[in-house]
């Protein structure tokens, strides 16, 4: 099967985020926790106030079987222990705009302006809120805060902070999650995931890796796909699982990117724990057939915990003439994609 792969240059950063019913602007907002009570949110630079309660598992489990949908082979609802409280999952789906403020190529997120930006990101969360309301949807910001490069002695940019901070800025202005992207080209996340410790340390902001350029041979990022292993993968969580014990946060969530069998090997050794929410983002571009198979081959087939999808909306066009997924189409899948990127 022919997989398309994505074509932009390379770029990524972090933002903190406050979790709200909507984009409204209203001065508090109410999110479900792991415990499946709401949690009130003060907009303005207040944390969020995780209830200590007991967790409720039966309707966990309920929620988990009805993201399976109805799959009968046993590997979804994927096996993990139950989450810490103020878990995001399997209480809400995240909605996010992908991109880098450099670059109008690398995804809707750098396109745009602002504000043009931010009103699209609300009719998409909306979009989605009609079309399953079992579930609280979160609108996101998810910024590449480093980006895999052709030159430079390890092939990856780092973005300065300053970027960071205006996507941190803007999340707050909409009760939005932040994700922190990197293409680590000839580096390491043993290298960069530490250097936005600071961001990973505010209770909304999470993560993002991008194993198509890790380039662990030598070769120019882009010239071919790259790859993560478990071992790469377990550093992430247990580097995210001790940022959450250290200052007493809820989960965080780590998006991984994933269009191909060799981007991530050794799935089932990927660790599970309570402090963090492993997504797996299908990340292939193409027609909605190809779309699917690929989500079928390498998502479903291989199950982590959570999944994810990504709409592109300019290569999903290109030789497609049926359109972009809708909600109403993605909601049909095995299992449902929970967290859902647009670029």
């Amino acid at each position: 099967m022919k997989i398309f792969t994505k074509s932009y240059p390379i770029f990524f950063v972090t933002v903190q985020f406050f979790v709200f019913s909507s984009c409204d602007n209203n001065s508090t907002g109410q999110i479900k926790n792991a415990d499946n009570n709401s949690i009130s949110v003060k907009q303005k630079n207040k944390e969020i106030k995780v209830k200590d309660v007991p967790f409720d598992t039966v309707d966990y489990n309920k929620r988990m079987l009805e993201n399976a949908n109805g799959d009968t082979t046993g590997k979804w609802p994927a096996k993990s222990p139950y989450p810490l409280p103020g878990a995001i999952f399997p209480y809400n789906r995240v909605v996010a705009f992908y991109g880098n403020l450099y670059s109008k190529r690398m995804g809707i997120l750098g396109e745009l302006s602002k504000d043009s930006m931010i009103k699209k990101l609300k009719g998409e969360v909306a979009k989605w809120q009609a079309a399953d309301t079992s579930v609280t949807v979160i609108p996101a910001l998810h910024y590449i805060a480093v980006t895999a490069q052709k030159g430079g002695a390890k092939k990856r940019l780092r973005m300065p902070f300053h970027q960071v901070d205006t996507i941190v800025k803007w999340a707050k202005e909409i009760n939005a999650l932040v994700f922190i992207d990197i293409q680590v080209g000839w580096g390491t996340l043993q290298e960069e995931i530490p250097e936005f410790e600071k961001y990973l340390k505010m209770p909304n902001v999470h993560f993002g890796i991008d194993p198509e350029f890790s380039m662990k041979n030598g070769e120019i990022p882009g010239s071919k796909i790259g790859t993560f292993n478990s071992d790469d993968i377990n550093y992430a969580v247990n580097y995210l699982a001790g940022i959450v014990k250290k200052n007493n946060l809820p989960p965080k969530i780590l998006v991984i990117h994933r269009f191909t069998q060799g981007m991530v090997t050794n799935v089932s050794a990927i660790k599970k724990v309570p402090e963090v929410q492993v997504v797996m983002d299908m990340d292939g571009w193409g027609d909605k057939i190809l779309k699917q198979s690929t989500y079928l081959r390498y998502i479903y087939n291989e199950p982590v915990q959570f999944t994810g999808f990504k709409i592109f909306y300019n290569n999903d066009t290109k030789k497609n003439k049926n359109g972009l997924y809708t909600p109403g189409e993605l909601l049909k899948f095995t299992p449902k994609p929970v967290y859902i990127q647009y670029q």
